[in-house]
């Protein structure tokens, strides 16, 4: 079998076609980013999107990007609410609003919506966190105002309990875990109220329209999940890194299952966020090992998740060996190509490691290729953010 037997090009009709290959059809079709802010992977991502919705039944679009900010973004594709300009600066996380690619989406997206019964919907997954976190006011006050008695608390005393935000949002807590408010008393008692509320929402579910109940699930997992990550914020353990790492995985995968609820998604993030191996960083003197929303996401969906990696040939003045994945890839007669992974690796047995020039990109590792469904590949994208 040759190269160019495992491999295709990267459009509608390819992406169908690789569709149809897997065992089952996915619930969540994960598209890796192998470096944030490539001009020509957004509009790639985008193109597949279209062609999804409009042949494959897909009706959602999922991002790594702050999960409360995703619902302005949400509101405007399905209610016009807000101008794009604004929907684009308040409605992102990681400064993703700026991407062109980000801003046709969405517009696409309102498009698409004005001009059919079924919506598409938009939603951001990740945590309302960088390497510090943002305070856990916003989703447990939205949860706490679609509940009904008895409460856990008062709202004078939630307030007083939250504080300001900015002891919550110090960006300083990054390095220094004794800056955290994370085990304060307050802290800990906001976490009892945070669980007393979302085992509420559980009793008064029938009360609730659908979308009151989505919006409060999204609530109560975020405030729980902020109210943690405060936590660990403020361990000055070895354990912190790996264990905040891990928990804002989790937090990701958690937001995925709801999206998958909804029926299929395109999920777009980061390679590392939803891969299927164990993830893994150097961190001073430590190896921090973690499980990633990819494989955390996996293990509940089993064959219902897929996996493109995306990857890069010639970048800038970063230009694979060809005796690397990304150097043979660069043979194929397409500029993007969508690759049979799990043949590609019976294909190319021993391919040597590719070792990045560019920090921000994370070459494909080899020994993973049979945990990747698919891979997209760039080969040879000039736009880099």
């Amino acid at each position: 079998m040759d190269i160019k037997d495992t491999a295709r090009p990267a459009d509608g009709a390819g992406v169908s076609a690789f569709l149809r290959s897997l065992p089952a059809k996915p619930l969540l079709l994960g598209l890796g980013e192998a470096r944030h802010f490539v001009g020509e992977l957004g509009e790639l991502r985008n193109e597949i999107f279209r062609h999804l919705v409009e042949h494959e039944g897909y009706r959602s679009f999922a991002v790594e990007s702050d999960c409360l900010m995703g619902l302005v973004v949400d509101d405007h594709i399905t209610t016009g609410a807000g101008t794009l300009d604004d929907v684009m600066e308040r409605g992102f996380s990681h400064g993703f609003g700026a991407s062109p690619a980000n801003r046709e989406l969405v517009r696409w997206m309102r498009a698409y919506n004005e001009e059919h019964d079924e919506k598409v919907r938009f939603f951001g997954f990740d945590g309302p966190l960088e390497y510090w976190a943002a305070s856990p006011r916003q989703p447990l006050t939205a949860l706490y105002a679609l509940l009904d008695g008895p409460l856990p608390c008062t709202a004078e005393t939630l307030d007083a309990l939250l504080g300001p935000d900015d002891r919550w949002s110090n960006e300083a807590t990054a390095m220094d875990p004794s800056q955290s408010i994370g085990r304060s008393a307050d802290a800990q008692r906001l976490r009892l109220i945070a669980d007393d509320l979302v085992a509420l929402l559980d009793t008064q579910a029938p009360r609730l329209s659908a979308e009151d109940r989505e919006r409060a699930g999204l609530y109560g997992r975020t405030a729980v999940g902020l109210l943690r990550y405060h936590y660990w914020m403020a361990d000055a353990s070895p354990a912190r890194w790996a264990r905040l790492s891990a928990l804002r995985d989790a937090m990701m995968a958690a937001n995925l299952r709801a999206v998958a609820e909804r029926g299929p998604a395109l999920v777009f993030a980061h390679n590392l966020h939803l891969q299927r191996n164990e993830s893994s960083m150097s961190f001073g003197d430590q190896m921090l090992g973690w499980w990633s929303a990819g494989a955390i996401i996996g293990t509940y969906l089993g064959d219902r998740y897929a996996f493109l990696a995306s990857a890069l040939g010639t970048a800038g003045d970063n230009t694979p060996p060809p005796d690397t994945v990304e150097g043979i890839l660069s043979t194929l007669p397409w500029d993007h190509s969508l690759i049979d992974a799990r043949r590609l690796a019976e294909v190319v047995t021993k391919p040597t490691p590719r070792i990045s020039h560019d920090f921000r990109y994370f070459p494909l590792d080899p020994a993973q290729l049979d945990t990747i469904d698919g891979i997209v590949f760039l080969k040879q994208p000039v736009r880099l953010g």
